[in-house]
């Protein structure tokens, strides 16, 4: 079991900078495949970036460039550093675990970028 808790949320200017935190708990963080996925009103949950065990990391396209995805295996910690945000990033981010059947979810944080 892991259990995972979004941090870092909140709202900002276009053009800013946000940093989201995902703490895991639970065993075995290092194996997981890790994710950002966001959520914006009245639209499907979308991948925003993913990292796996061995560090190889994948991008939507409409983040590329602006956002980086990093993990801190020592601290069970996994980061999404915001750059360049726009109106369109407005979202509840998650995070997600991943490992063969098993998938987990936290219950996200919010960003709003005002234009």
């Amino acid at each position: 079991q892991v259990q995972l808790v979004e941090s870092g949320g909140g709202l900002v200017q276009a053009g800013g900078s946000l940093r989201l935190s995902c703490a895991a708990s639970g065993r075995a963080f290092r194996v997981y495949r890790m994710g950002w996925f966001r959520q914006a009103p009245g639209k499907q949950r979308e991948l925003v970036a993913s990292i796996t065990s061995g560090g190889s990391t994948d991008y939507a396209i409409s983040v590329k460039g602006r956002f980086t995805i990093s993990r801190d295996n020592a601290k069970n910690t996994v980061y999404l550093q915001m750059n360049s945000l726009e109106p369109e990033d407005t979202a509840v981010y998650y995070c997600n675990a991943a490992l063969f059947s098993d998938d987990y979810w936290g219950r996200g944080t919010q960003v709003i970028v005002s234009s």
